[in-house]
């Protein structure tokens, strides 16, 4: 899954529960699923944080090098 169908899908979730479109039924599976993608969009913008910083220093080292 990427992050951008993800994060669309708890947006459309979002807005469902907002809207009161969900029934009391299916909240609980609905905020379970909300919850499952908001951990994957956390880690996913982690992960990103962590791989464009070790771009970034590769970067500075390699106009930098050492003297």
């Amino acid at each position: 899954m990427k992050y951008e169908e993800a994060y669309s899908e708890l947006q459309r979730i979002a807005q469902e529960i907002e809207n009161e479109k969900v029934s009391v039924d299916v909240l609980a599976e609905k905020v379970k699923r909300a919850s499952e993608l908001i951990s994957f969009c956390q880690e996913k913008l982690r992960s990103t944080e962590t791989e464009v910083n070790n771009i970034i220093k590769q970067m500075e080292q390699r106009d930098n090098p050492p003297t």
